[in-house]
C-alpha cells in the first residue's frame, strides 16, 4: 500500500464521504464468545468462567487442580485452554496442537481459526527466558498469511519477521536466555481504509495485549519484556501502554502511523519508547493528527514526540525492518536482549 493511496483514501473520506462515516464512532459490536466457551460452561462439572479473569486467577486455578485434571481439560477443551492467558505454557502448547495438528513442531500460545484468525507463536525457550520480545503485526495480517505474508511477500510475514529477530538476538548474544513471541492476538484492519484510520481495532487489540502480557509474567517477577509494534501494531502498543505490566521495559514503534498520543509522555508508561521509520517508508507522509477518532496522533519519529531514535537508515520501505543486515533489526535485537541496559 503506497502513501499516495493512503492520502487519497483519507481525502476521499474526509471530503467526499459524509463526515459521520469517518469521524463518527463505530457502534460497538458484541464480542463473540471465546472459542469453545459455550461447551466449557455447559460442562456438568460446572467449570468456572475464566474468559475474562485476570491471568493470576487463571494461573491459581490450574495450580490448584488435582494431578491429571489440567491435561484432561486441555484434551476436552483444547480451544479454551490453548487460549487462556495465565494457563501453564506447556499446557497451552499441547492444547493448541490437539486442536490443530497441522501446526506440529511449533509452539503456539494462542490459536483461533475463526474469522481472520488469531495466533501467537513462540520462538525459543519461553519458560527459561529472562528477556522476551513480543512482536505485534499490523494491517492485513491474518492467520492465513502468517507464514507467507500478505500479497505473498515473505518479508511481510509475521512468522518470518519473528524468526529474523530471534536469529539476530542469538547471533549477538549466544548465551542470552531470550525468546520472541509473534502475537497476532487481535483483528487488524483490512487494507488502509476507515478501520485503519480509526482506533477501534487497536483499542480492542490493546486490551488483549495487556492481558496476554500479564499472562507471560505471572509468577515470573524477573522477566523483562520488550514490545515491538510494526505499522498499525504500534498503534495497538501505544493504546496498551498505560496499562502495560511494569515488567515491560521497552516499547518499539517501527513504521508507525501514530501511537494514539502526541508525545511519549502522553502514553503514560514507565517503559522506554523507541521509534524509527525507513527513509522511503510511505508511512512518513501520513498526517500526524488525531481528530474526532480519525488519525493516530503525532508520528513517533517526530522529534517533538520524544521517543528514543531507532536507526533505520538502511531499511528499505515499509516492510524491510526485519531484513537481515538492517540497522533496525540490529537495534531491536540489542534492546530485546537487554544490551541497551535495563531502565528499571
Amino acid at each position: 500500500m503506497t502513501w499516495k493511496r493512503f492520502i487519497t483514501a483519507l481525502l476521499a473520506m474526509t471530503l467526499g464521504v459524509p463526515g459521520a462515516y469517518v469521524f463518527g464512532p463505530t457502534p460497538p459490536s458484541p464480542a463473540p464468545l471465546p472459542a469453545g466457551q459455550a461447551a466449557w460452561l455447559a460442562d456438568p462439572a460446572h467449570l468456572p468462567d475464566l474468559s475474562a479473569a485476570p491471568a493470576a486467577t487463571v494461573a491459581a486455578y490450574f495450580a490448584g487442580l488435582p494431578d491429571g485434571r489440567a491435561e484432561e481439560l486441555a484434551h476436552t477443551y483444547p480451544d479454551v485452554v490453548g487460549n487462556l492467558d495465565g494457563a501453564p505454557i506447556e499446557l497451552r502448547y499441547a492444547a493448541n496442537l490437539l486442536q490443530s495438528p497441522q501446526w506440529a513442531g511449533r509452539q503456539l500460545l494462542a490459536l483461533d481459526p475463526r474469522g481472520d484468525g488469531r495466533i501467537a507463536e513462540v520462538l525459543g525457550d519461553l519458560r527459561g527466558a529472562t528477556h522476551v520480545t513480543v512482536l505485534v503485526p499490523g494491517v492485513d495480517d491474518t492467520l492465513g498469511n502468517f507464514d507467507t505474508g500478505h500479497g505473498g511477500r515473505l518479508r511481510r510475514a509475521p512468522a518470518w519477521q519473528g524468526r529474523q529477530l530471534y536469529t539476530r538476538m542469538l547471533a549477538d548474544r549466544p548465551d542470552a536466555r531470550v525468546a520472541v513471541v509473534v502475537w497476532l492476538g487481535y483483528d487488524p484492519p483490512e487494507g488502509v481504509r476507515r478501520q485503519a484510520i480509526r482506533e477501534e481495532r487497536a483499542a480492542a487489540g490493546a486490551q488483549a495485549l495487556d492481558r496476554f502480557l500479564d499472562g507471560l509474567v505471572t509468577g515470573r517477577p524477573g522477566l523483562a519484556i520488550t514490545v515491538v509494534g510494526h505499522s498499525y501494531g504500534s498503534t495497538v502498543a501505544g493504546l496498551a501502554a498505560h496499562d502495560l505490566n511494569p515488567q515491560v521495559t521497552d516499547i518499539v514503534a517501527i513504521g508507525s502511523p501514530g501511537m494514539g498520543a502526541d508525545s511519549a509522555a502522553g502514553l503514560h508508561t514507565f517503559a522506554r519508547v523507541w521509534a524509527g521509520s525507513a527513509p522511503d517508508d510511505w508511512i512518513r507522509r501520513v498526517p500526524g493528527v488525531r481528530v474526532l477518532g480519525a488519525g493516530h496522533g503525532r508520528l513517533p519519529i517526530d522529534p517533538a514526540f520524544g521517543a528514543l531514535p531507532l536507526p533505520c537508515g538502511n531499511v528499505d520501505g515499509h516492510d524491510g525492518y526485519f531484513e537481515p543486515g538492517s540497522a533496525a533489526l540490529q537495534a531491536m535485537a540489542s534492546i530485546g536482549t537487554g544490551s541497551t541496559g535495563d531502565p528499571r
